[in-house]
């Protein structure tokens, strides 16, 4: 049975609390962005994507999930341990010498979950768009999902791939931007302003779907369900996750100060009192 909303909100906060115990144990990490997603990734991989038991790098006959914006792997690795693919106490190992859980995921260590090594900005959708078609070849109706930031747009490899999906009717992937409007050197309109993101992809021929409440568990899981939707019409989908980078602790909100910088000693006491255990840390 699939998680009500409660549980998926107390995943939630435990999710919170594995990223910054992870990033503050080693001083290193990106604990803003992944905050900002974590409500999404929990949705992801307990309600949206049909998984199957077990893990191989095909994933023949299941949904696959490639992470583009790698540095937000604090997330990717607890949604991945509590959704069972590997001990939540391997969650300890984060960014250590030989640990398989590297700042940025790779496939060396053959981490289960892990389906390429990401974090080299823009090149995800790329490797997607590869899987949708080999699912599409093998007569496999499942589907293909990406997380993309919205900084990351800015480069152009994306385009190459937005550009080539909705030619060759790539229908069977749904990109998420996490649009937080922010990334490492300031606000993203600031770095370097993109525009109405939403015109862009329905310019390049995708469906897009927006979620205004992306730090909303409720919103999340509809708005994904309308994306899911409009597969199989002959388009790619895009999904503009509108998300706040640090949620859920009030001193890492409405800034881009914290997209790669660790809490120290007082400030990750604060910020486990704003996020009650309630599944047990690692």
């Amino acid at each position: 049975m699939k998680p009500n909303t409660q549980q998926l909100n107390d995943l939630t906060i435990q999710v919170r609390r594995d990223i910054l115990r992870m990033v503050h144990a080693v001083n290193s990490g990106h604990p803003g962005g992944s905050l900002g997603c974590t409500e999404f990734m929990v949705s992801l991989y307990q309600v949206l994507m049909d998984r199957k038991e077990g893990w191989d790098m095909d994933g023949l006959n299941e949904d696959m999930f490639f992470l583009s914006n790698g540095h937000i792997s604090p997330l990717f690795y607890s949604v991945l341990a509590r959704s069972g693919y590997f001990p939540v106490a391997e969650l300890a190992t984060f960014r250590l010498l030989n640990s398989r859980l590297q700042g940025h995921p790779t496939t060396h260590e053959g981490l289960p979950g892990v389906r390429i090594a990401s974090g080299s900005l823009g090149q995800g959708l790329s490797v997607a768009i590869g899987a949708a078609q080999a699912k599409k070849l093998n007569g496999d109706k499942h589907l293909i999902y990406t997380l993309h930031g919205d900084g990351e747009l800015q480069e152009g490899q994306n385009w190459e791939a937005i550009m080539y999906a909705s030619a060759y009717k790539v229908d069977n992937l749904i990109a998420t931007v996490d649009v937080n409007g922010k990334q490492i050197d300031g606000p993203t309109d600031e770095v370097l302003n993109m525009g109405s993101l939403s015109a862009k992809f329905i310019a390049f021929g995708w469906d897009v779907v927006e979620i205004q409440l992306g730090n909303n568990i409720e919103a999340i899981i509809a708005g994904m369900t309308e994306a899911k939707a409009k597969t199989g019409q002959g388009r790619p989908v895009c999904v503009l996750l509108h998300t706040e980078m640090g949620n859920g602790v009030d001193y890492m909100m409405h800034t881009h100060a914290w997209h790669g910088k660790a809490p120290n000693d007082a400030q990750l006491e604060t910020a486990f009192s704003q996020n009650i255990s309630t599944l047990g840390d690692y």
